[in-house]
């Protein structure tokens, strides 16, 4: 490295200072590519032996727990029969001391699916409880032009009633109420409330379209509303804890019935899980059985009395002849 600067020149150095040397990393780092490509190796062995290596096995739960203090991860969710659960709930309010008159709730996780890709809607819909578990009554709006009909509806306890001119004030938001009513005679006139007003428009399928005012009235007054969440949950209350357990039993079971309507019974039953809780109690499994209506069972029973009666037929029709 010192000739140049001290004059001496060695035979051949000229020409190799005059071309500049190109080192590869190969030449300069010949373990290199040796060494990335061992990695590369090892690496693909480990990925083949994670894809050899069986998943891991999971520990299958434990069905009942032998002592009072459990992990509850190790065992499987228990579920209880309706009226067990109910007088769970009742004995976790004596033991906590909490308010005897809280509510109770029922959360209804269903399965919407029908064939192929298709689906039930959500929905939300209304109905009367056999045992009222509430003094609240729900805001009514009746629609007529009749002058007759009106004052019916108000002695009924109709909260507004009017025509046409309460469009506007609907559209403005300058009125509102829980459910609204009509008359046959109005309904053309109400078309621009239509989208306005959604699931609430009067029509005869929610039984809120009608000549028969006083039993419309006395419906949406005191009926209970549920709508379905998140695509597939019912989060609703249903009684108080104070009531007698057979008053909380058949609030829930109307309930109930009133949800599978929406879905064909030719389909898997649409009440998938249902958990009941007060206000400061833990969520309680129910078992299904003898909650969901049996539909699917008395058709079965038809058809297969039908098909004995047509086996039957030729029988008696030898014997007459």
């Amino acid at each position: 490295a010192l000739a140049p600067r001290c004059g001496w020149v060695l035979p051949g150095l000229e020409q190799r200072l005059a071309v500049p040397a190109v080192v590869s990393p190969a030449t300069a780092r010949p373990y290199a590519a040796a060494a990335k490509t061992a990695k590369k190796d090892a690496k693909r062995t480990r990925q083949e032996k994670v894809k050899d290596k069986p998943p891991p096995r999971r520990r299958l739960l434990m069905t009942k727990p032998v002592d009072d203090v459990y992990l509850t991860w190790l065992y499987r969710r228990p579920s209880y029969e309706l009226e067990q659960a109910v007088g769970m709930l009742k004995k976790f309010q004596e033991l906590d001391f909490t308010y005897p008159k809280q509510l109770v709730y029922l959360d209804v996780f269903l399965d919407m699916a029908l064939q192929k890709k298709k689906k039930v809607d959500p929905f939300s819909s209304s109905v009367a409880l056999p045992h009222r578990f509430t003094d609240e009554v729900n805001k009514v709006l009746v629609f007529t032009e009749n002058e007759q009909e009106a004052e019916i509806a108000r002695e009924h306890g109709a909260a507004i009633v009017g025509g046409v001119e309460l469009i506007k004030w609907i559209l403005e938001d300058e009125i509102q109420a829980d459910f609204y009513v009509a008359v046959p005679a109005i309904i053309p006139k109400l078309i621009p409330l239509r989208n306005k007003l959604k699931r609430k428009y009067p029509s005869t399928r929610r039984n809120s379209l009608g000549s028969d005012i006083p039993k419309m009235l006395q419906f949406f007054r005191e009926c209970h509303e549920y709508t379905v969440e998140d695509e597939n949950i019912i989060k609703t209350r249903i009684a108080r804890l104070d009531m007698p357990t057979e008053h909380i039993i058949a609030n829930l079971k109307t309930i109930i019935h009133d949800i599978c309507t929406f879905k064909p019974s030719n389909y898997d039953p649409i009440v998938r899980r249902l958990v009941i809780r007060s206000a400061t109690s833990e969520g309680l499994l129910l078992n299904l059985d003898g909650i969901l209506p049996q539909v699917q069972k008395v058709e079965e029973k038809e058809e297969k009395n039908a098909v004995d009666e047509d086996q039957q037929k030729p029988v008696q029709e030898s014997v007459s002849t």
